[in-house]
């Protein structure tokens, strides 16, 4: 097995762990993304820069705060054509990978892209996503994975 792919399983272990929900068909995201409630999702990469201040931020988030009503992810580079669905949603903030967005009905809320993750301690960027679950978000139960 290359190490990319070792990367790539141990990311999709660290998210699951999160219990956040993989979707990896434009379905799985219509599915998610569309229903009812506020979903947040995670657009993943294997950047170990931002992806590593992005999940630990988002593992702290979850456990803190109010929770969404469900909880996804994308794996940009990895499940393309589920990646592209989710950026469709996530319009008109320009692909951005990797990234969190809290969306309703369709509707993204809220957008933390990568420019705003990179470079930052993961608790600054946790504290962003706190006040995003604050605003959007109103049960205080931990978060379940997208429908």
């Amino acid at each position: 097995m290359k190490m990319r792919d070792l990367i790539v399983d141990q990311i999709r272990q660290e998210v699951r762990a999160m219990g956040l929900r993989e979707l990896v068909t434009a379905e799985d995201v219509d599915d998610a993304l569309k229903g009812g409630g506020t979903a947040l999702v995670a657009v993943n990469s294997v950047c170990g820069c931002a992806g590593g201040i992005m999940r630990p931020a988002l593992r702290e988030a979850l456990a803190r705060g109010p929770a969404p009503d469900a909880t996804a992810t994308v794996f940009a580079g990895q499940d393309v054509e589920a990646t592209a669905r989710a950026r469709e949603y996530l319009l008109p903030h320009p692909p951005s990978s990797p990234s969190l967005a809290l969306v309703r009905d369709g509707e993204t809320l809220w957008f933390l892209p990568r420019s705003d993750i990179e470079g930052r301690q993961h608790r600054d960027v946790a504290g962003d996503i706190l006040r995003a679950l604050d605003e959007h978000c109103r049960t205080r139960t931990p978060a379940r994975g997208a429908r």
